[in-house]
């Protein structure tokens, strides 16, 4: 079996004594550049890994982050779990995850609870009220993820300009009474999309019909079917892909086609969605970059606080079109 190498095998090769070493680690901003660096390239070729342990008695710090979710069986956030994961490895971090199942109640207690465990945290979309996210940023290092709260660091979408390319692509297919299937009320994303949804279509001269809030899951899609085919519209807009493809599941049960008898499009292009038969019209999320950013950001604020540099204020969305969309037929009427 190899040798560990330790703090002392390392800082022989680099010429430094231990401190230097150390200090590397802890305080990389108080080492000379070029001895740092030396340092840094000789540790990973020696494979050497400080002890997480004594550098968190050293600096207070445990060298995790946390990552909170509302529904991890959701599959817009695994890939924004994974991107902030893969960042957090790569500047040092390991990474702790809560999911918090939707609970409105409970998020958080499970966000403190996680908190005094790690050096910071990244919330993804939480639900919990704006008073109680700057309460608990004012404790401890947070960023957000697709919220917005003006006292919160956070990575933001683009949610209207997303919206705006779907109402100009139902108008352009000849839509004008489009319904929107909703998702709950503690969704943020959900309620800008909403209000976006309802002051566009106005703005185009599009009729608008409110089918109502359902659980932003499949099952919840599928429960809208029955409203939508009660609406006598032509095109549906649909808070999310889960939704949206949960809806379309339903309606073929029912006999609708989609897209001949019913435009579908959804929001956030996740994988399933180009997957799907037909294939989901929809607007893609910039995911991967969001936890990207966000883990840079958190890292920034850990090590330079309020000094940290700012981040883009939204990512950009992009409308993807595929099958479930096409120029508008004869209008569905319940039978």
């Amino acid at each position: 079996m190899s040798k560990s190498m330790t703090i002392r095998d390392v800082a022989k090769a680099a010429g430094v004594s231990p401190a230097t070493v150390s200090r590397t680690f802890v305080h990389p901003e108080k080492v000379e550049s070029v001895t740092r660096d030396r340092i840094l390239a000789l540790a990973k070729e020696m494979n050497y890994r400080p002890n997480a342990a004594a550098r968190s008695l050293i600096t207070g710090l445990t060298g995790n982050i946390g990552i909170v979710v509302p529904d991890l069986t959701n599959p817009f956030f695994p890939t924004i779990v994974r991107s902030v994961q893969r960042k957090a490895e790569q500047l040092g971090y390991s990474a702790l995850l809560v999911d918090t199942g939707e609970d409105v109640q409970h998020e958080p207690e499970l966000t403190e609870n996680l908190a005094r465990q790690v050096d910071g945290l990244v919330l993804c979309s939480p639900r919990m009220s704006d008073g109680k996210l700057i309460e608990i940023s004012s404790r401890y290092p947070l960023v957000m993820i697709n919220r917005e709260i003006p006292e919160v660091p956070a990575v933001t979408i683009d949610n209207r300009s997303g919206i705006a390319q779907e109402v100009a692509h139902l108008k352009a297919l000849g839509h004008h009474r489009i319904g929107y299937v909703a998702g709950p009320e503690t969704s943020y994303s959900c309620l800008i999309r909403q209000q976006a949804a309802s002051e566009l279509l106005a703005e185009a001269g599009l009729e608008e019909v409110s089918i109502g809030r359902f659980e932003p899951t499949f099952d919840g899609g599928r429960s809208a079917a029955q409203q939508v085919l009660l609406s006598s519209v032509t095109a549906v807009m649909v808070y999310n892909d889960v939704m949206a493809l949960g809806l379309i599941n339903q309606l073929t049960q029912f006999g609708v086609n989609v897209p001949e008898n019913l435009t579908v499009v959804g929001y956030d292009d996740i994988e399933f969605s180009s997957m799907s038969s037909p294939a989901l019209s929809t607007v893609h999320v910039p995911r991967n970059d969001s936890g990207v950013l966000a883990m840079d950001y958190l890292d920034a604020l850990l090590r330079h606080g309020a000094n940290a540099p700012q981040v883009p204020a939204r990512l950009p969305t992009q409308f993807i079109f595929r099958e479930t969309s096409r120029r508008l037929g004869s209008p569905l009427v319940a039978q």
